[in-house]
């Protein structure tokens, strides 16, 4: 049998694979779990679980395309494993390497975080494996944000509030929200629209910034408004790929999810560390697909 050889990994392949440009978003959740916690911020262990929460989501990601590479053969050709820009082996080795090093890091930082750590890790497995065909999937997949929530809170303040609780619960709806919309995007079109009340979550739990002074309130605004856009394109699909660009716009919403959680309480230079992290994923998104 002779094999296509598979070309030399770029670096666009890697960051391709990793969805690098949503790392942001996975910056504010940390950001959110460790100021909710009120815990302090210029220490080495923030930058600690910075480290080993975008290992996470990177190895996640790397998974992703190992188990959908049959699927993506299918509907996505492009994609880097059925393009033969990189070996499946090789990618399901990068992937689970970055998953346990994200364990390694956490686990440094005490034995609670630890476990939050290697439950992160099983909880992005199974998704990988399981999410085509398992409707509870998007259900998973906001537990993986909760969970960074949790572990940040745990490994800088060695307990989980109900401050840092109520918001990281609101922060698993919009996400399983948002991946009830993701996994229409080949079909670019929506089935039932009822799942994407989950993505309203945010409104309820983050309302007390409209108490606040008149950042806060903008903060607040600017969610509701983004999230609205987002849901109208879902709805009405007005053009071709309207399913694509809702889902890339709901991932960089996830940044101001987080800056309207930290606004309800007022701490405000965390919120705009949060919205500068809603702008970095834009920008990013414009040169590595979000999807």
């Amino acid at each position: 049998m002779i094999h296509a050889p598979v070309a030399s990994i770029s670096v666009s392949t890697l960051l391709k694979l990793g969805r690098v440009s949503n790392l942001p978003t996975v910056w504010t959740n940390v950001l959110a779990g460790a100021a909710l916690a009120d815990a302090e911020l210029r220490t080495w262990r923030l930058s600690l679980v910075l480290l080993a929460m975008s290992l996470f989501y990177v190895g996640g990601m790397f998974l992703n395309d190992y188990f959908d590479r049959a699927i993506d053969a299918r509907e996505r050709p492009e994609r880097p494993i059925p393009a033969r820009a990189i070996s499946a082996s090789a990618v399901a080795s990068i992937g689970l390497a970055l998953l346990g090093a994200g364990v390694f890091l956490t686990a440094i930082m005490g034995q609670v975080p630890g476990a939050i750590a290697l439950l992160l890790g099983a909880c992005i497995i199974a998704y990988d494996v399981h999410h085509k065909e398992n409707a509870l999937s998007p259900v998973l997949m906001g537990a993986c944000r909760t969970l960074v929530y949790f572990a940040s809170a745990a490994a800088l303040r060695g307990t989980i509030s109900v401050q840092v609780a109520l918001p990281a619960a609101a922060m698993a709806a919009y996400v399983a929200g948002l991946t009830y919309a993701a996994r229409q995007e080949s079909l670019d079109g929506m089935g039932n629209l009822w799942p994407l009340v989950l993505l309203c979550a945010p409104l309820a739990t983050a309302a007390g910034a409209l108490q606040q002074g008149s950042g806060a309130v903008l903060i607040y605004v600017t969610m509701v408004g983004w999230t609205a856009g987002a849901v109208w394109l879902l709805s009405r699909r007005p053009s071709t790929g309207s399913v694509g660009r809702a889902v890339g716009r709901l991932i960089a919403g996830i940044s101001l999810v987080d800056a309207a959680a930290l606004a309800s309480l007022e701490i405000l230079p965390a919120a705009c560390a949060a919205l500068a992290g809603f702008v970095a994923t834009l920008i990013a998104q414009k040169y590595v697909a979000a999807t």
